[in-house]
């Protein structure tokens, strides 16, 4: 990882899984970034217990607050992610929260497609949004022209569920909205990649693995993947990134997924 030099880094949905694992390890590099911005819904509340640990023993942690559905709550999370930051940009904006609903094909409604879209894919569109000043400010003051996460990148946690070529667990999983919000958020990513690239900022789908988290084993299934494992590959990866990667769908070992 010795490739992802990092001043700065947004993790969204940081209370637990794999947000947490990924805060866990920024903050144990060699050289760990300055600020290591955790959001999540409720700071304060018991599930940010072991983010609120994290914080009094590291000085360069910060909890933000954020509802990633809420526009209001995200425009003051860039507000106040700025202020931390002074005239230095953000370098890496990593769009992880999300949420999956146990729906098959027959009972799926309404209700459900909504909030799950609205949160896994209009909140990394609004989030993108909120957040590009800081990123294009961070692209400005790096060396060079090439695109890498140690310049200024968006990272969006997608899902091999959301390959459309691929019918990855469909058998033990339908999960019919969570699998419609990933393959539109495979789509905001390439969109991302083609109207930031301008500004300096990379954009990239990553699948980290069928990771043992709530999430991940919400069906009742024991997923293959550790968090530490699925971090520690998907940090390699963001490492690795450069120009030729920005608008494309890995996994969290380097691998393409097929859109």
């Amino acid at each position: 990882m010795a490739g992802l030099q990092v001043c700065s880094v947004l993790v969204t949905g940081a209370n637990r899984g794999i947000g947490l694992g990924l805060v866990r390890h920024f903050l144990e590099m060699l050289n760990p970034p300055g600020w290591v911005f955790a959001a999540c819904r409720d700071p304060k509340g018991q599930r940010a217990q072991e983010l609120q640990n994290l914080a009094s023993k590291h000085p360069n942690l910060f909890i933000i607050p954020l509802e990633v559905s809420n526009p209001s709550s995200i425009k003051a999370a860039a507000a106040r992610v700025g202020e931390h930051l002074g005239s230095s940009g953000l370098n890496l904006l990593i769009n992880n929260a999300g949420i999956v609903k146990l729906n098959s094909l027959d009972n799926e409604t309404l209700e459900d497609m909504t909030q799950v879209y609205t949160t896994n894919t209009v909140g990394p569109l609004l989030l993108g949004q909120a957040f590009l000043p800081l990123l294009k400010k961070a692209a400005q003051g790096s060396q060079g022209s090439v695109l890498s996460c140690s310049k200024a990148a968006i990272i969006n946690m997608s899902s091999h569920g959301g390959s459309i070529a691929s019918s990855f667990g469909w058998d033990q999983l339908q999960v019919i909205s969570y699998r419609c919000s990933k393959a539109a958020l495979n789509m905001l990513t390439k969109c991302q990649s083609l109207g930031y690239r301008q500004h300096g900022v990379l954009c990239v789908a990553l699948h980290p693995g069928w990771v043992q988290t709530d999430m991940g084993a919400s069906a009742g299934h024991t997923p293959p993947v550790t968090v530490d494992a699925s971090v520690g590959g998907m940090l390699k990866v963001l490492s690795s990134l450069s120009e030729k990667d920005t608008g494309t769908f890995l996994d969290w070992e380097g691998k393409v997924v097929p859109w």
